[in-house]
Protein backbone atom coordinates (compact mmCIF):
# COMPACT_ATOMS: atom_id res chain seq x y z
CA UNK A 1 0.00 0.00 0.00
CA UNK A 2 1.83 3.02 -1.30
CA UNK A 3 -0.47 5.88 -2.07
CA UNK A 4 -0.92 9.61 -1.74
CA UNK A 5 -3.99 10.22 0.36
CA UNK A 6 -4.99 6.54 0.39
CA UNK A 7 -3.51 5.62 3.74
CA UNK A 8 -5.36 2.74 5.32
CA UNK A 9 -6.84 1.19 2.17
CA UNK A 10 -4.35 -1.60 1.54
CA UNK A 11 -2.87 -4.71 3.09
CA UNK A 12 -4.49 -6.50 6.02
CA UNK A 13 -6.61 -3.49 7.00
CA UNK A 14 -8.08 -3.30 3.52
CA UNK A 15 -8.90 -7.01 3.59
CA UNK A 16 -10.56 -6.60 6.99
CA UNK A 17 -12.69 -3.72 5.70
CA UNK A 18 -13.83 -5.70 2.66
CA UNK A 19 -14.65 -8.73 4.81
CA UNK A 20 -16.74 -6.55 7.16
CA UNK A 21 -18.61 -5.15 4.16
CA UNK A 22 -19.39 -8.62 2.80
CA UNK A 23 -20.66 -9.84 6.17
CA UNK A 24 -22.84 -6.78 6.72
CA UNK A 25 -21.05 -5.85 9.95
CA UNK A 26 -20.60 -2.19 11.00
CA UNK A 27 -17.62 -0.85 9.05
CA UNK A 28 -15.16 1.56 10.60
CA UNK A 29 -14.21 4.72 8.68
CA UNK A 30 -11.33 4.16 6.26
CA UNK A 31 -10.37 7.83 5.87
CA UNK A 32 -10.49 10.90 8.12
CA UNK A 33 -13.08 12.69 5.97
CA UNK A 34 -15.48 9.77 6.44
CA UNK A 35 -14.91 9.84 10.21
CA UNK A 36 -15.43 13.61 10.40
CA UNK A 37 -18.63 13.54 8.33
CA UNK A 38 -20.16 10.76 10.43
CA UNK A 39 -19.16 12.56 13.62
CA UNK A 40 -20.94 15.68 12.34
CA UNK A 41 -24.02 13.57 11.62
CA UNK A 42 -24.01 12.18 15.16
CA UNK A 43 -23.70 15.65 16.74
CA UNK A 44 -26.11 17.52 14.48
CA UNK A 45 -28.33 18.26 17.48
CA UNK A 46 -25.43 20.18 19.08
CA UNK A 47 -25.16 22.37 15.97
CA UNK A 48 -28.91 22.99 15.87
CA UNK A 49 -29.07 23.87 19.57
CA UNK A 50 -26.14 26.29 19.26
CA UNK A 51 -27.66 27.95 16.17
CA UNK A 52 -31.01 28.37 17.93
CA UNK A 53 -29.31 29.90 20.97
CA UNK A 54 -27.46 32.33 18.71
CA UNK A 55 -30.73 33.29 17.04
CA UNK A 56 -32.37 33.96 20.39
CA UNK A 57 -29.38 36.06 21.46
CA UNK A 58 -29.23 38.15 18.30
CA UNK A 59 -32.95 38.67 17.59
CA UNK A 60 -34.99 40.44 20.30
CA UNK A 61 -38.10 38.62 21.43
CA UNK A 62 -41.13 40.18 19.65
CA UNK A 63 -44.24 41.14 21.58
CA UNK A 64 -46.47 38.12 22.20
CA UNK A 65 -49.48 37.55 19.97
CA UNK A 66 -52.27 35.06 20.49
CA UNK A 67 -52.50 32.63 17.56
CA UNK A 68 -54.53 29.46 17.07
CA UNK A 69 -52.90 26.26 18.38
CA UNK A 70 -50.21 25.07 15.92
CA UNK A 71 -50.65 21.84 14.00
CA UNK A 72 -48.11 19.80 12.06
CA UNK A 73 -48.44 20.65 8.34
CA UNK A 74 -49.53 17.61 6.36
CA UNK A 75 -47.06 17.86 3.50
CA UNK A 76 -46.77 15.41 0.62
CA UNK A 77 -43.65 13.65 1.93
CA UNK A 78 -45.17 13.30 5.42
CA UNK A 79 -48.39 11.90 4.01
CA UNK A 80 -46.43 9.43 1.88
CA UNK A 81 -44.49 8.33 4.96
CA UNK A 82 -47.72 7.76 6.92
CA UNK A 83 -49.32 5.74 4.12
CA UNK A 84 -46.18 3.66 3.59
CA UNK A 85 -45.99 2.89 7.32
CA UNK A 86 -49.64 1.79 7.37
CA UNK A 87 -49.24 -0.39 4.25
CA UNK A 88 -46.12 -2.14 5.54
CA UNK A 89 -47.55 -2.85 9.00
CA UNK A 90 -50.82 -4.06 7.51
CA UNK A 91 -48.91 -6.64 5.46
CA UNK A 92 -46.73 -7.55 8.44
CA UNK A 93 -49.88 -8.33 10.46
CA UNK A 94 -50.83 -10.74 7.65
CA UNK A 95 -47.45 -12.44 8.20
CA UNK A 96 -45.95 -11.37 4.87
CA UNK A 97 -42.18 -11.70 4.62
CA UNK A 98 -39.85 -8.71 4.14
CA UNK A 99 -39.06 -9.79 0.57
CA UNK A 100 -42.74 -10.22 -0.32
CA UNK A 101 -43.61 -6.77 1.04
CA UNK A 102 -40.70 -5.21 -0.83
CA UNK A 103 -41.90 -6.77 -4.11
CA UNK A 104 -45.52 -5.80 -3.49
CA UNK A 105 -44.78 -2.14 -2.65
CA UNK A 106 -41.78 -1.81 -4.98
CA UNK A 107 -39.44 -0.91 -2.11
CA UNK A 108 -35.96 -1.93 -1.05
CA UNK A 109 -35.87 -4.52 1.72
CA UNK A 110 -33.79 -2.14 3.87
CA UNK A 111 -36.61 0.40 3.60
CA UNK A 112 -39.18 -2.18 4.67
CA UNK A 113 -37.06 -3.16 7.69
CA UNK A 114 -36.62 0.49 8.68
CA UNK A 115 -40.39 1.07 8.63
CA UNK A 116 -40.89 -2.17 10.56
CA UNK A 117 -38.39 -1.30 13.31
CA UNK A 118 -38.95 2.47 13.65
CA UNK A 119 -41.80 4.34 15.35
CA UNK A 120 -44.08 6.41 13.14
CA UNK A 121 -43.27 9.64 15.00
CA UNK A 122 -39.56 9.17 14.33
CA UNK A 123 -40.19 8.43 10.65
CA UNK A 124 -42.35 11.55 10.31
CA UNK A 125 -39.69 13.67 12.01
CA UNK A 126 -37.08 12.28 9.63
CA UNK A 127 -39.32 13.02 6.64
CA UNK A 128 -39.80 16.58 7.84
CA UNK A 129 -35.99 16.99 8.05
CA UNK A 130 -35.65 15.86 4.43
CA UNK A 131 -37.97 18.53 3.11
CA UNK A 132 -36.13 21.06 0.92
CA UNK A 133 -35.72 24.50 2.43
CA UNK A 134 -37.34 26.22 -0.52
CA UNK A 135 -36.78 29.68 -1.85
CA UNK A 136 -38.65 31.31 1.05
CA UNK A 137 -36.79 29.54 3.89
CA UNK A 138 -34.01 32.17 4.36
CA UNK A 139 -36.67 34.90 4.72
CA UNK A 140 -39.10 33.16 7.09
CA UNK A 141 -37.48 34.53 10.24
CA UNK A 142 -37.90 38.09 8.91
CA UNK A 143 -41.51 37.43 7.83
CA UNK A 144 -42.45 35.89 11.17
CA UNK A 145 -40.93 38.79 13.09
CA UNK A 146 -42.68 41.41 10.94
CA UNK A 147 -45.97 39.53 11.16
CA UNK A 148 -45.79 39.37 14.97
CA UNK A 149 -44.70 43.00 15.37
CA UNK A 150 -47.71 44.12 13.29
CA UNK A 151 -50.07 41.84 15.28
CA UNK A 152 -50.97 40.17 11.98
CA UNK A 153 -52.19 43.46 10.46
CA UNK A 154 -49.83 43.55 7.49
CA UNK A 155 -50.46 42.83 3.82
CA UNK A 156 -48.76 40.06 1.89
CA UNK A 157 -47.90 42.48 -0.91
CA UNK A 158 -45.99 44.77 1.42
CA UNK A 159 -43.98 41.93 2.95
CA UNK A 160 -43.35 40.51 -0.51
CA UNK A 161 -41.84 43.82 -1.65
CA UNK A 162 -39.73 44.05 1.53
CA UNK A 163 -38.11 40.64 1.15
CA UNK A 164 -37.80 41.11 -2.61
CA UNK A 165 -35.59 44.12 -1.87
CA UNK A 166 -33.52 41.79 0.34
CA UNK A 167 -32.92 39.25 -2.43
CA UNK A 168 -36.06 37.08 -2.53
CA UNK A 169 -36.63 35.66 -6.03
CA UNK A 170 -39.77 33.61 -5.49
CA UNK A 171 -43.40 34.36 -6.28
CA UNK A 172 -45.89 36.51 -4.36
CA UNK A 173 -48.18 33.51 -3.92
CA UNK A 174 -45.58 31.66 -1.79
CA UNK A 175 -45.45 34.62 0.61
CA UNK A 176 -49.24 34.76 0.82
CA UNK A 177 -49.44 31.03 1.60
CA UNK A 178 -46.92 31.42 4.41
CA UNK A 179 -48.84 34.35 5.92
CA UNK A 180 -52.08 32.36 5.69
CA UNK A 181 -50.38 29.52 7.60
CA UNK A 182 -49.23 32.02 10.25
CA UNK A 183 -52.79 33.34 10.68
CA UNK A 184 -54.17 29.78 10.87
CA UNK A 185 -51.47 28.68 13.31
CA UNK A 186 -50.23 25.85 11.05
CA UNK A 187 -46.89 27.37 10.03
CA UNK A 188 -43.89 25.21 10.84
CA UNK A 189 -41.30 26.75 13.17
CA UNK A 190 -38.31 28.16 11.32
CA UNK A 191 -35.47 25.69 11.50
CA UNK A 192 -32.00 26.89 12.41
CA UNK A 193 -29.72 27.41 9.45
CA UNK A 194 -26.92 24.92 10.05
CA UNK A 195 -24.40 23.66 7.48
CA UNK A 196 -24.64 20.05 6.32
CA UNK A 197 -22.12 17.48 7.61
CA UNK A 198 -20.67 17.17 4.11
CA UNK A 199 -20.12 20.91 3.86
CA UNK A 200 -18.48 21.02 7.30
CA UNK A 201 -16.21 18.15 6.26
CA UNK A 202 -15.16 19.99 3.10
CA UNK A 203 -14.19 23.06 5.17
CA UNK A 204 -12.15 20.92 7.55
CA UNK A 205 -10.32 18.85 4.95
CA UNK A 206 -9.39 21.71 2.65
CA UNK A 207 -6.20 23.74 3.27
CA UNK A 208 -6.96 26.61 5.64
CA UNK A 209 -5.74 29.26 3.19
CA UNK A 210 -8.36 28.24 0.60
CA UNK A 211 -11.32 29.05 2.88
CA UNK A 212 -13.13 32.37 2.59
CA UNK A 213 -13.74 34.61 5.59
CA UNK A 214 -17.37 33.53 5.65
CA UNK A 215 -16.44 29.84 5.64
CA UNK A 216 -13.89 30.36 8.40
CA UNK A 217 -16.52 32.14 10.49
CA UNK A 218 -19.09 29.38 10.03
CA UNK A 219 -16.52 26.69 10.81
CA UNK A 220 -15.62 28.58 13.99
CA UNK A 221 -19.29 28.53 15.02
CA UNK A 222 -19.39 24.77 14.41
CA UNK A 223 -16.30 24.27 16.56
CA UNK A 224 -17.81 26.36 19.36
CA UNK A 225 -21.01 24.31 19.21
CA UNK A 226 -19.53 20.86 19.78
CA UNK A 227 -16.27 19.74 21.47
CA UNK A 228 -16.35 16.37 19.70
CA UNK A 229 -16.48 17.97 16.27
CA UNK A 230 -13.68 20.33 17.35
CA UNK A 231 -11.47 17.40 18.35
CA UNK A 232 -12.29 15.52 15.14
CA UNK A 233 -11.46 18.68 13.16
CA UNK A 234 -8.06 19.08 14.84
CA UNK A 235 -7.12 15.44 14.30
CA UNK A 236 -8.31 15.40 10.68
CA UNK A 237 -6.29 18.51 9.87
CA UNK A 238 -3.22 17.07 11.59
CA UNK A 239 -3.59 13.87 9.55
CA UNK A 240 -4.00 15.88 6.34
CA UNK A 241 -0.72 17.65 7.13
CA UNK A 242 0.99 14.26 7.55
CA UNK A 243 -0.24 13.23 4.10
CA UNK A 244 0.59 16.49 2.31
CA UNK A 245 4.08 16.82 3.79
CA UNK A 246 4.98 13.08 3.85
CA UNK A 247 5.56 12.96 7.61
CA UNK A 248 5.11 9.26 8.18
CA UNK A 249 7.41 9.30 11.21
CA UNK A 250 4.69 11.21 13.12
CA UNK A 251 1.91 8.73 12.32
CA UNK A 252 2.26 6.59 15.43
CA UNK A 253 2.05 9.65 17.69
CA UNK A 254 -1.07 10.77 15.81
CA UNK A 255 -2.66 7.34 16.34
CA UNK A 256 -1.90 7.46 20.07
CA UNK A 257 -3.52 10.88 20.43
CA UNK A 258 -6.59 9.76 18.49
CA UNK A 259 -6.97 6.62 20.61
CA UNK A 260 -6.78 8.62 23.84
CA UNK A 261 -9.44 11.32 23.55
CA UNK A 262 -10.93 11.37 20.05
CA UNK A 263 -14.61 10.79 19.18
CA UNK A 264 -15.52 7.14 18.66
CA UNK A 265 -15.39 7.20 14.85
CA UNK A 266 -11.99 8.88 14.77
CA UNK A 267 -10.70 6.29 17.25
CA UNK A 268 -12.01 3.61 14.90
CA UNK A 269 -10.07 5.14 12.01
CA UNK A 270 -6.91 5.23 14.16
CA UNK A 271 -7.37 1.55 15.00
CA UNK A 272 -7.84 0.83 11.30
CA UNK A 273 -4.46 2.46 10.58
CA UNK A 274 -2.74 0.57 13.40
CA UNK A 275 -3.73 -2.78 11.82
CA UNK A 276 -1.53 -1.98 8.81
CA UNK A 277 0.91 0.44 10.42
CA UNK A 278 4.02 -0.43 8.40
CA UNK A 279 2.28 -0.08 5.05
CA UNK A 280 0.56 3.19 6.00
CA UNK A 281 3.83 4.62 7.33
CA UNK A 282 5.53 3.70 4.05
CA UNK A 283 2.75 5.39 2.10
CA UNK A 284 3.27 8.58 4.12
CA UNK A 285 7.06 8.47 3.79
CA UNK A 286 8.24 7.07 0.46
CA UNK A 287 8.01 9.05 -2.82
CA UNK A 288 6.34 6.27 -4.82
CA UNK A 289 2.59 6.12 -5.33
CA UNK A 290 0.01 3.70 -6.72
CA UNK A 291 -1.95 6.67 -8.07
CA UNK A 292 -1.13 5.84 -11.72
CA UNK A 293 -2.41 2.29 -11.33
CA UNK A 294 -5.55 3.51 -9.56
CA UNK A 295 -6.12 5.96 -12.42
CA UNK A 296 -5.96 3.18 -15.03
CA UNK A 297 -8.32 1.01 -12.99
CA UNK A 298 -10.78 3.88 -12.73
CA UNK A 299 -10.57 4.50 -16.50
CA UNK A 300 -11.23 0.83 -17.32
CA UNK A 301 -14.25 0.74 -14.99
CA UNK A 302 -15.65 3.93 -16.50
CA UNK A 303 -15.36 2.55 -20.05
CA UNK A 304 -16.94 -0.75 -19.05
CA UNK A 305 -19.92 0.86 -17.33
CA UNK A 306 -20.49 3.35 -20.14
CA UNK A 307 -20.59 0.55 -22.77
CA UNK A 308 -22.37 -2.18 -20.82
CA UNK A 309 -25.22 -3.59 -22.93
CA UNK A 310 -24.48 -1.21 -25.80
CA UNK A 311 -21.38 -2.55 -27.58
CA UNK A 312 -19.29 -5.67 -28.12
CA UNK A 313 -16.30 -6.91 -26.14
CA UNK A 314 -14.00 -6.23 -29.10
CA UNK A 315 -14.85 -2.52 -29.06
CA UNK A 316 -14.31 -2.43 -25.28
CA UNK A 317 -10.92 -4.11 -25.71
CA UNK A 318 -9.94 -1.60 -28.40
CA UNK A 319 -10.94 1.38 -26.28
CA UNK A 320 -9.03 0.07 -23.25
CA UNK A 321 -5.84 -0.59 -25.21
CA UNK A 322 -6.02 2.74 -27.03
CA UNK A 323 -4.20 5.56 -25.26
CA UNK A 324 -6.58 8.36 -24.24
Amino acid sequence: MLGDGHAGFGGRAGETHREQSRQGAPVRPINPADAVEKTCHQHRDCLRKHAEEETVTEVPEPSPMLLPPPELPRTQIIERTRHRYEDIHCLLEKRWTISAIARRLNLDRKTVRRFRDTDLDELVASARERRPNGVLEPFKTYLNTRFTEAQGQVSGTRLFLEIQARGYRGSRQVVRKHLAALRAGTAEPVRADIPSPRKITSWIMRPRETLTDSQNERLLQVRLACPDITRACDLARAFADLVRHQRGYLLLEWIRQAEQDAPKLMRGFAGFLRQDLDAVTAGLTLPWSSGVVEGHVNRVKTLKRAMYGRASFELLRTRILTQP
